[in-house]
């Protein structure tokens, strides 16, 4: 993949190589000066940072291609998703997130995700910070007060029944380990730019005990390609992209999400790159991206598809 590519989908079965193919991208983007980013699901790419090792196998290729083989390592930066991770932890405020990825996280409905989006009006409106989700809970109490319910009634109000399906479904996020996530120092996505040299360091974020928790992590990372969306300058068309940014087991950001979510996902993937923001999503089957996402990618990367109905042709 050359270091100008910018949108990619890199699709195949597991066992097919995938991980092996993310990491070869990765270090020719390293090496091209490209900063990269991606997420350390399984615990098998942090050894980047450590030179390969040769063995009788790889001296034999080496041979037979006629290159001469060098193990080299990269400038590795380690960040942690919640949990007790060995990375850098990494957190978001509430506000920040927004109420239509955090919908997203706490797997509501339709009139819920509205429900919830007035709610962060009236905090914004009324100078309310939402760090933490302890703060939003706060909210949503004193909206289905009798003095909060006087204060909503003009917008449409909050139905308590409602409030309450979204108070449920805090406290199981927050039991399922959101509640380190969320709160402040906030991340800066600015950091993921950095720079050695002329080579980029790549980024690895460390899942912890997010695995049990798919939804948060994809949409955590959904985050952070909005947020640098809203920060970068327009870019325009550059020799090569200031940040590569891997989509993995993207199918997890998809699964029961709502138009409105889809929607941003779109306009993001289609706008960020004059920013100077690639993006590679990484899946099994390219029926697990919507197809209005997969028009935006300029590429395609296959492993071995297995094709075994006329949907999956």
């Amino acid at each position: 993949v050359e270091a100008g590519e910018k949108d990619v989908v890199l699709m195949g079965a597991t066992g097919t190589g995938k991980t092996k193919s993310l990491q070869l991208m990765a270090e020719q983007l390293a090496t091209n000066g490209v900063p990269v980013f991606m997420a350390d699901i399984k615990g098998d790419l942090s050894g980047l940072a450590e030179p390969g090792e040769s063995n009788d196998k790889v001296a034999a290729r080496a041979k037979d291609v006629g290159q001469a083989w060098e193990g080299k390592g990269f400038d590795v930066e380690y960040l942690s998703l919640g949990g007790e991770g060995k990375g850098v932890p990494v957190r978001a405020t509430v506000t920040s997130f927004g109420p239509t990825l955090l919908s997203k996280v706490l797997g509501l409905n339709a009139t819920q995700e509205s429900s919830l989006g007035l709610i962060f009006h009236y905090a914004d409106a009324n100078g309310l910070a939402l760090l933490d989700l302890k703060d939003l809970r706060a909210v949503i109490t004193h909206l289905t007060s009798d003095e909060g319910k006087e204060e909503l009634r003009e917008l449409g109000g909050l139905s308590k029944q409602t409030a309450g399906v979204i108070l449920r479904a805090l406290v199981n996020l927050e039991a399922r380990g959101g509640d380190q996530f969320f709160g402040e120092p906030e991340f800066d996505p600015a950091d993921l730019l950095a720079v050695e040299g002329d080579r980029g360091v790549v980024t690895l974020l460390e899942l912890a005990d997010q695995q049990a928790d798919p939804t948060l992590f994809s949409t955590f990372l959904m985050w952070l390609l909005a947020e640098l969306f809203e920060d970068l300058p327009e870019a325009g068309d550059l020799d090569k992209p200031k940040l590569v940014f891997f989509f993995d087991e993207a199918h997890l950001l998809f699964d029961g999400s709502s138009k409105a979510f889809v929607d941003q996902i779109e306009q993001t993937v289609r706008l960020i790159r004059s920013k100077g923001v690639g993006v590679f999503f990484v899946t099994q089957t390219p029926k697990d991206v919507p197809d209005d996402v997969l028009a935006q990618l300029g590429s395609r990367v296959q492993h071995q598809l297995r094709a075994h109905t006329p949907q999956d042709a």
